[in-house]
């Protein structure tokens, strides 16, 4: 017999029926000095933008190498040099199969450009079946963008319907997409995410479970908000599945049990369970990010070198730069700046395999592709002020921007391919014929600093071009339109992806005003910690109070904690309140925006446009709202939520 702690769900109602739970004016031509003759170059043209498909992935794409277990590293950067080598070597692929994988991986980038990855984590499975062959257990793809400043983490589904591209004595199927891994090990799961996204990939990391138990014990353990109660027992027979025992709360949790959670799904989905690896990830950063004891070092590069195996494209050794590069980028990732586009609207079928929509990969991929770093700040916008911002550092929109391009490198039609570009992002955009020399290295984009808007829009701009420089216009020389463009050598034709705008629409908060909902859970709490317990007045109006634990005490590093643990908006979707002491928790440092309500300081912690996160400090306590591992409470509901946890003794 095999226990588990459930709530009565079973596949068939695991999801609504989809797969899914439920949620909720032109310048002239600049005047040129004499010089020799030059090309032909193309007369000054207006364009108007035109549609860009929605399904259009634009600009080129790399590797991100340092997930899970490799971001750790950068927490110790100050003694990293010292293993940099030793880790470079040793995570080199080791058996013919895993050099022959290198073989189909697109080519290396530079260090500073934006880069992607596969990450699969296996495992063996040694006692519980009998059978040798390796299991992908984890597919997830990782892009980070070091101009940016900005990570986007894409998993799938291992019961993904896909297409395999088939190996020496397996021919081309439909199978599950984890299957690519049994049949023809990472050199197949490669050709098969590519073939199915899209997307080339120049690096990959494939991690085995017992290297993730070593790593976080190496971290001294990871601290992880667990969403509700979590139980499995195998000691009495039956079907297994991996044995669990953990309570809701924010905690710290030792590798054992951060691996039984990111695995998790005996009684959700994989939905769920690639949510928990993201935020196992997040978690991983929090923790290194304080982390400066360098005698842990050692240990963490000895177990990476052990249980991780990185391929490069083109079978180009990993080098110390890149390490160094990409461990800094995660190191100092703003807040908000980690992006998890997910797949919505798969069909689950009989066969217990999960199929996608038309369009649904191109969507993802697409989101995952062009993250918007402004994201959080748009949501806030609408979700405080109603409307997304018309003016922050990121400028007016681009149908309100005109811009004049000129030719600065001489090359014929430059500047005209640099005005369609433009005019098909929705820019005002006119071709102005040549600039005033055509040796120009860099593109220049000169915007005037005392009109409002024009430096965000220049910023904006500069982006697009790459490695453009900014320029401030001179009294003696106005601009005519809102900014001037002129192409150098570094550009090739084309711009850099456009960010995918996801900024949600403003929506009222779903919420009911519940006063006594939680007032003896309250109290209780109130006898057992040394803090002031606020409680909750105001919830989502289809969550209540869980039925397997609704309100936890316990201590945290000896401080005193409590969690109220919400059920909803759907059967599998949990939220909570979290309160104590332990002011110091990772997971508070570095808020994405910070936002002034009804006399108290809220910090906001985004995932994109999503807000997951509502902390603030008083009292000497912390206390925070935290969404459901898909974010299904909209950024309305949660800060209404969180504006109305009322001292106790109000109620």
């Amino acid at each position: 017999m095999r226990t588990t702690l459930k709530r009565g769900v079973s596949r068939a109602n695991a999801a609504s029926g989809n797969g899914i739970p439920n949620g909720n004016g032109a310048a002239p031509a600049v005047a040129e000095p004499p010089r020799p003759p030059q090309p032909p170059l193309t007369p000054m043209t207006r364009y108007a933008p035109r549609r860009r498909s929605p399904l259009r992935v634009v600009g080129r794409v790399f590797a991100w190498l340092l997930v899970t277990l490799l971001v750790t590293v950068a927490g110790v950067a100050g003694g990293f040099w010292l293993w940099g080598e030793e880790l470079s070597a040793s995570t080199r692929p080791q058996t013919p199969e895993e050099r022959e994988a290198q073989e189909v991986l697109d080519q290396v980038p530079p260090a500073d450009e934006p880069a992607v990855a596969l990450v699969v984590g296996y495992d063996f499975r040694h006692g519980e079946f009998e059978r040798e062959e390796s299991r992908s257990d984890t597919l997830m793809l990782l892009r980070a963008d070091p101009r940016q400043k900005t990570i986007s983490m894409l998993s799938f589904p291992r019961d993904l319907l896909v297409e395999l591209p088939g190996c020496e004595g397996a021919p081309p199927r439909m199978a599950k997409i984890n299957e690519a891994f049994t049949d023809c090990g990472i050199k197949g799961t490669i050709e098969t995410v590519r073939k199915l996204t899209g997307v080339p990939i120049n690096y990959y990391v494939t991690i085995d479970f017992s290297g993730f138990i070593d790593t976080v014990n190496q971290l001294g353990g990871v601290y992880m908000d667990i969403d509700r109660r979590y139980f499995n027992d195998n000691s009495q027979g039956g079907p297994s599945y991996s044995a669990i025992d953990i309570r809701p709360g924010y905690q710290l949790l030792d590798g054992r049990d951060a691996l039984a959670f990111v695995r998790y799904r005996h009684t959700d989905n994989d939905f769920y369970r690639n949510a928990r690896q993201q935020e196992f990830v997040k978690s991983i950063k929090h923790q290194v990010s304080g982390l400066s004891a360098a005698w842990r070092l050692p240990g963490i590069v000895n177990t990476v070198a052990k249980h991780v195996t990185i391929g490069s494209g083109g079978g180009k050794e990993l080098s110390l730069d890149t390490i160094i590069s990409y461990a800094r980028l995660a190191y100092e990732l703003p807040s908000g700046n980690l992006f998890q586009p997910r797949l919505e609207n798969l069909v689950d079928n009989e066969f217990f395999q999960l199929s996608a929509p038309e369009g649904e990969i191109e969507r993802a991929v697409d989101e995952f592709m062009n993250p918007d770093p402004e994201a959080a700040a748009k949501a806030t916008s609408v979700a405080v002020g109603g409307k997304a911002p018309a003016n922050r550092r990121t400028g007016p929109p681009p149908s309100q921007v005109t811009v004049t391009v000129l030719n600065g490198n001489g090359v014929a039609g430059a500047a005209d391919d640099a005005a369609v570009a433009l005019a098909s992002r929705g820019y005002q955009a006119v071709n102005g014929g040549n600039a005033d020399r055509l040796d120009y290295f860099e593109t220049q984009v000169t915007y005037d600093p005392a009109v409002r808007g024009s430096e965000g829009a220049a910023n904006q701009m500069a982006k697009l071009f790459g490695d453009a420089e900014l320029v401030q216009a001179t009294p003696d020389a106005p601009l005519d339109t809102t900014l001037r463009v002129v192409v150098g050598r570094t550009f090739h034709g084309n711009l850099a992806p456009a960010p995918r705008d996801t900024t949600p629409e403003a929506a009222p908060p779903v919420v009911v005003a519940d006063p006594e909902h939680a007032v003896a859970q309250a109290r209780e709490a109130q006898r057992k910690v040394d803090f002031p317990v606020l409680v909750p007045t105001i919830r989502e109006s289809a969550s209540h109070l869980s039925t397997l634990q609704p309100m936890r005490t316990y201590r945290i590093r000896g401080e005193g904690a409590v969690r109220f643990v919400y059920s909803g908006p759907t059967e599998l979707d949990y939220w909570g309140v979290q309160q104590t002491s332990f002011t110091e928790a990772p997971a508070l440092e570095g808020a994405t925006l910070t936002r002034t309500i009804g006399g108290r300081d809220y910090r906001l912690y985004f995932n994109g446009p999503k807000l997951h996160m509502v902390a603030f400090e008083e009292n000497g306590a912390a206390y925070w709202v935290v969404n459901t591992l898909l974010d299904q409470l909209s950024n309305e509901t949660m800060i209404e939520i969180a504006k109305g946890l009322e001292p106790l003794n109000a109620n």
